[in-house]
């Protein structure tokens, strides 16, 4: 059995405080929008009336499936060590996005079906060569369910520990969509034919195939283990149909919950790293801030389930942690509105009282 996390909810006791901070802004009342949201949320967590992200950083967590042999992606999984490069060379668009802001990013090897170079910005915390063929038989063992997971925590650990006050978490494997929506359908109880989306670029012949798998698999695991699929612990659902770069991101996430650090939800992936964290202890979704909602179909759904306001809404469906870094900014905005801006009283301006 893997780590067990002890997560407590914010505490409320400043929220009255905090509440009575942002109203009396030079503003009328609530007229920041999400961005009040977002600034309550972050002092709630942070236990201040001045929370502070100027030092975030980003994740991403990468690992190659063995559902791919089954024709569910566009692209062949030689894609996930060659993106994993690119990212490395600066290449790719979280990769300039950071550089934009300033970020500072960290790819993390969880299951990349590739031995790759030492590099400054890469994390070897490799647990396999990519995860089986979850349609023919389970995708990992207990063991390597516990070792993807540590893989998260460590990550999440070695950043706060450096002083890193909000993580942003990115994922990169040709066929995660396929294993997500095969989480989700197992997690939500939707069909796969919901939860099956495009992906990297599936034509409708393409996402029917995907369900038919996403379907087989869980059929295939149900006789397996002799438990319907509403009866599976997180463990079970984890060994099943999971994947290791998922599975990672759900550790880091709950390690940040535990360690009252807030953390940025990126889209369809990520999201459901989170559901699946959320099945493991309920209250990390107290530390998540929702960057976008992405263009695969099932991501509505799926933020309407975990009861989600996102920030942004770009028609991205790229992953790789694009949609958190481009809300970042906007986060970053939420803190300096509390911290800076004027009060009606200090500023001299008469309120609507």
């Amino acid at each position: 059995m893997f780590k067990q996390f002890n997560i407590v909810s914010p505490s409320a006791d400043i929220s009255a405080e905090l509440q009575q901070k942002i109203d009396t802004k030079t503003k009328p009342l609530g007229a920041l929008g999400e961005l009040e949201n977002i600034a309550f949320q972050l002092g709630k967590i942070q236990q201040s009336l001045t929370p502070d992200v100027s030092k975030p950083k980003m994740i991403i967590f990468a690992a190659d499936h063995g559902v791919v042999a089954q024709g569910i992606s566009l692209f062949p999984q030689e894609v996930t060590p060659q993106m994993v490069m690119n990212f490395l060379m600066g290449g790719a668009a979280v990769s300039v996005f950071c550089e934009q802001h300033n970020v500072p990013l960290r790819i993390v090897d969880v299951g990349v079906n590739a031995e790759l170079e030492a590099h400054p910005l890469l994390g070897d915390r490799k647990v396999a060569f990519a995860s089986k063929d979850f349609s023919q038989q389970a995708a990992m063992t207990a063991e390597q369910v516990e070792q993807a997971i540590l893989a998260g925590v460590d990550e999440a650990n070695m950043a706060i520990d450096d002083g890193v006050n909000l993580l942003m978490f990115g994922e990169m494997g040709i066929g995660n969509t396929c294993v997500s929506s095969c989480m989700m359908t197992a997690l939500v109880g939707v069909s796969a034919a919901d939860s099956a989306g495009r992906g990297t670029g599936l034509d409708m012949a393409g996402v029917s195939h995907k369900a038919q798998i996403i379907e087989l698999s869980l059929k295939r695991a149900e006789r397996e283990t002799g438990q319907i699929i509403s009866e599976w612990s997180a463990q079970t659902l984890a060994q099943q149909v999971g994947g290791f770069e998922i599975l990672a991101m759900a550790g880091a996430m709950l390690q940040s919950a535990q360690r009252q650090t807030a953390f940025v939800v990126d889209g369809f992936i990520c999201s459901v790293a989170l559901l699946f964290a959320q099945k493991v202890a309920p209250a990390v979704r107290e530390y998540a801030i929702f960057a976008h909602q992405s263009n695969e179909k099932a991501h509505k759904t799926l933020l309407e389930h975990l009861h989600a306001e996102p920030i942004l809404s770009l028609d991205l469906r790229l992953g790789e942690g694009s949609g958190a870094i481009l809300a970042y900014p906007l986060i970053h905005s939420a803190c300096v509105f509390l911290k800076k801006m004027a009060s009606f009283e200090s500023a001299g301006v008469s309120d609507s009282k």
